[in-house]
């Protein structure tokens, strides 16, 4: 048997996005029948990651290959998750983990995002019976707004933008997009209404909007409503929005190469441009600064000073 596999999510209040996770997890252990597969989220949701840790090593599993459930490494990929983990560390004898890279603007995420975008195309209307002379040749523009989290981490917002642009270059540029715009949900500019106002005035009269999101959650619903109030503002324009990545084959096959990297060890982690390593202006004190994860309700070890310093 090969290490088990231990998937640590954020967690959501959203029901909906909770089951997502678990569907996944019931997805990978029905796909690896050589190895354990189990999933914790660090706050918001049960099980808490202290509890799946806790049902593997009392399975006598003391080694395991943990894998952020994160598109992009901020905050909790670098430093929430591998405190917990060594937290887990402390209370398990002999406990040990690997821990693999965030998904990332991976060519499979890439194509999958590329599908979400497709099933909303597919189902837009022709441009057929549109005046040629309206506004010129680009009447019919099409432009899709990538919407992520958003976070204080400016290495995870540019890999926002690099995505972005990376669809723009391939798969939406293949199904007619004209162009694709970074937004973000929370924490970072530009806002939702902010990206589609930009959108708007660069002549996209038919907008996708896309989450950059694995499952369903509190965030993108609220992406979802923000761009309905938007195209109910702007009736002169086709706004739509995708569904998120979710529960597929193709996320599977991502995890499994992340799986085999972080067991190989090795993980190529792009730190060019990581403010715990790199002087970046602006972020010049970040610079080897110690990892302290925030309050997790559901970790006992909190409220008795066991912060844990992770350094980049």
């Amino acid at each position: 048997m090969q290490p088990p596999l231990l998937l640590v999510g954020h967690g959501t209040r959203d029901d909906k996005g909770v089951a997502d996770f678990e569907a996944f997890v019931e997805r990978l252990g029905r796909r690896f029948t050589d190895r354990e597969v189990a999933g914790g989220f660090i706050e918001l949701s049960p099980p808490p990651l202290t509890e799946a840790v806790g049902d593997l090593y009392g399975k006598g599993h003391q080694r395991v290959v943990a894998l952020p459930m994160m598109l992009v490494a901020a905050g909790h990929a670098k430093g929430d998750i591998p405190g917990a983990l060594a937290r887990e560390k402390e209370r398990h004898s002999g406990f040990d983990y690997a821990y693999g890279r965030p998904l990332g603007p991976h060519p499979t995420v890439l194509r999958l995002l590329a599908e979400r975008l497709e099933e909303v195309l597919d189902t837009a209307p022709s441009d057929e019976g549109e005046d040629a002379g309206d506004e010129g040749a680009g009447a019919r523009t099409t432009a899709v707004l990538l919407v992520g989290r958003g976070s204080t981490d400016p290495d995870a917002n540019a890999e926002v933008c690099k995505v972005a642009r990376l669809l723009q270059e391939g798969h939406a540029a293949a199904r007619g997009v004209d162009f694709v715009e970074p937004a973000f949900i929370s924490l970072a500019w530009p806002s939702v209404p902010e990206g589609l106002e930009r959108i708007r005035r660069l002549g996209a009269r038919r907008i996708v909007v896309l989450p950059y999101f694995l499952f369903s959650g509190v965030l993108p619903d609220r992406v979802a409503d923000q761009t309905m109030e938007f195209a109910g503002e702007h009736p002169d324009l086709d706004v739509r929005c995708a569904q998120v990545v979710g529960d597929c084959d193709g996320l599977a096959d991502v995890i499994a190469e992340r799986y085999d990297e972080a067991r190989a060890g090795d993980i190529r982690m792009n730190c060019d441009t990581c403010v715990y390593r790199i002087a970046l202006p602006g972020f010049e004190e970040k610079v080897g600064a110690a990892q302290t994860p925030h309050h997790h309700p559901d970790d006992p070890a909190h409220g008795h000073g066991h912060g844990h310093g992770h350094g980049h």
